[in-house]
């Protein structure tokens, strides 16, 4: 009998535009209240933009503005000062479950 392989799920990164397994970017979402935050779960409602979990991506993304145009509204400056604050222990707590991850397989 031959096991089903799982597909894997592929999201493009909105700053590089590197198509990746949907596990290894983390997801901006800005929810139908008109809040932009990171959704390290994935499952919030509203429209989400996928990032590498990488500051050069998070960079790249807030000076070519990528985010506002895949969430379809303006990220303001204060806005993207709180997600890089968030970017940053989003990312030290990605990797550890990438390291996790990793480890199961």
């Amino acid at each position: 009998m031959v096991m089903k392989t799982r597909k894997i799920p592929l999201r493009k990164c909105v700053a590089c535009q590197e198509m990746k397994p949907k596990k290894q970017l983390i997801r901006v979402v800005k929810t139908p209240e008109d809040v932009i935050m990171i959704d390290l779960t994935g499952k919030k409602s509203g429209r989400g933009a996928y990032l590498c979990g990488t500051e050069a991506c998070f960079k790249l993304a807030h000076k070519n503005r990528s985010l506002d145009r895949a969430l379809k509204s303006p990220v303001g400056a204060e806005i993207y000062e709180q997600l890089a604050r968030d970017f940053v222990a989003a990312q030290d707590e990605f990797i550890a479950s990438q390291s996790v991850s990793e480890d199961d397989e």
